[in-house]
């Protein structure tokens, strides 16, 4: 079932049956990123549904800009910390809200120690992060998901023995079953809030098929409390992955449901690229709707009747619907526009 504890991030509560909390990793280094920029795009992943964002952060010369972006995310910020246990101290002192480290690759014990006392000290949150590549010597023979599940526990008995329990554990794998197995373990015998995802999933269709089985396996099975969808691609992909996984659980209510055609030989209007423009700002949207986009006149009318708003294209013309009813006619060009006012128009 979803964890009795709770880990709280920043104002983000994690676990205890809050919300499934949906989280992606920033793309780029921050070194020399354009921070106005980068703040923008952290305000439409979280219009989008985002609820956290992890920076790499590998070298001193990431706290600086780290620090700019921590005091102006409206979302929690995470740290990725590898290796060198300083530069857990350093993002805690820059503002992380939250660092994820594996202790195993952290060196000696100490210096975990003192990365979990200064979190506690701070009143910030740890995620233990074990992928199925970067576990101890397997003295004991274990299998790899028993082998994650048993190393998170003795990394949570020190924690817990240092006092610190604001702690989320991830056991990732790139094989589904490992991930699955390590997961159900895992929450059968611990109450901390766990992070879900399949670690290096692959391209957008693959990663998302991969990753709907399994934390859509998970989730119905009552486990996991927040989630990433990685890919190799577009942040953005993977916040809308991670939603339309808990929309199609139940998990998730409202936000528009976009419908469109794969594309024929008949189709005259380029609904793909269509729908790359308005995907970011219908996403970013709570209404409760379906919005159709169509590239013919085959199935476009017949669409447009069942959503609540639609585009059917044909050539250089699109024809906007609402509520099955056609508004108007209006061209390529000013079709997003005339969509979004129709939206707005349908509130009042």
């Amino acid at each position: 079932m979803f964890s009795k504890k709770i880990c709280h991030v920043r104002n983000l509560a994690i676990g205890g049956g809050n919300p499934v909390r949906v989280q992606t990793m920033y793309d780029s280094s921050i070194v020399d990123a354009d921070i106005d920029s980068l703040v923008s795009r952290i305000g439409r992943l979280s219009a989008m549904g985002c609820d956290l964002i992890r920076f790499s952060y590998s070298s001193e010369d990431d706290a600086l800009p780290f620090s700019m972006i921590a005091k102006r995310s409206v979302m929690p910020v995470v740290a990725d910390i590898h290796f060198d246990y300083k530069l857990a101290l350093s993002a805690l002192e820059h503002g992380a809200d939250k660092i994820r480290i594996n202790p195993g690759n952290i060196g000696a014990r100490w210096k975990t120690k003192e990365v979990v006392l200064a979190a506690k000290d701070k009143g910030r949150a740890i995620r233990i992060g074990l992928n199925s590549g970067s576990l101890p010597k397997n003295e004991k023979g274990l299998d790899k998901a028993r082998l994650m599940v048993e190393t998170a526990l003795e990394y949570i008995n020190d924690f817990e023995s240092w006092g610190f329990e604001n702690t989320v554990v991830s056991l990732k794998a790139s094989d589904i079953d490992v991930t699955m197995d390590a997961a159900r373990r895992f929450t059968s015998i611990s109450d901390y809030p766990i992070h879900l995802g399949v670690t290096e999933a692959g391209s957008a269709i693959v990663s998302s098929v991969r990753s709907s089985w399994a934390l859509g396996c998970l989730l119905s099975e009552h486990i996991g409390d927040t989630i990433r969808v990685s890919i190799t691609g577009e942040i953005e992909d993977e916040v809308v992955a991670a939603n339309e996984i808990l929309r199609t659980q139940g998990l998730k209510k409202g936000g528009v449901r976009l419908v469109s055609c794969p594309r024929c030989g008949r189709h005259t209007f380029d609904s793909r690229r269509m729908v790359e423009l308005l995907q970011p700002r219908l996403m970013a949207l709570d209404d409760d709707i379906t919005v159709a986009v169509m590239g013919c006149q085959v199935n476009g009318p017949g669409e447009a009747k069942d959503a609540d708003y639609a585009l059917t294209g044909i050539g250089r013309k699109a024809f906007l619907y609402a509520k099955g009813v056609l508004v108007k006619e209006v061209t390529i060009e000013n079709a997003e526009d005339a969509l979004f006012e129709a939206i707005e128009n349908g509130r009042k």
